[in-house]
């Protein structure tokens, strides 16, 4: 198996809420995620089998999980192991990068993210 380049801007961008958007790569084990929320945007409690490391590029996301709040900024890094509940809530515009491991099989069989029942 040889590697594989791409370049994120030329991933198709998917429309999750009107104010989410999402471009994905995925691996032979994990997946990658550019995700670009506008002001107000929210990613409700949810929990997956995947851990997830978000890394905030620009903006900043407010991150709820087992009664903490964790206030994200440009540059910062969260690891959410496996099954723990979270909530997103951006009250700024936000580029947000996430790396799952391992890959989202659900989004590959095309179940809709948490996302979609954003507003």
């Amino acid at each position: 198996m040889m590697p594989i380049p791409y370049q994120l801007d030329d991933q198709p961008v998917e429309q999750i809420s009107p104010l989410i958007q999402r471009q994905v790569i995925h691996g032979t084990q994990s997946t990658f995620v550019k995700w670009i929320v506008k002001k107000g945007g929210t990613v409700p409690l949810h929990h997956h089998a995947n851990e997830q490391i978000t890394w905030i590029l620009k903006g900043r996301c407010d991150v709820y999980s087992q009664g903490k709040k964790f206030t994200l900024t440009a540059g910062t890094l969260l690891v959410i192991p496996p099954n723990i509940p979270h909530e997103f809530v951006c009250p700024e515009d936000t580029v947000d990068m996430d790396f799952f491991s391992p890959q989202r099989q659900d989004w590959i069989d095309g179940a809709p993210s948490v996302a979609a029942t954003g507003k």
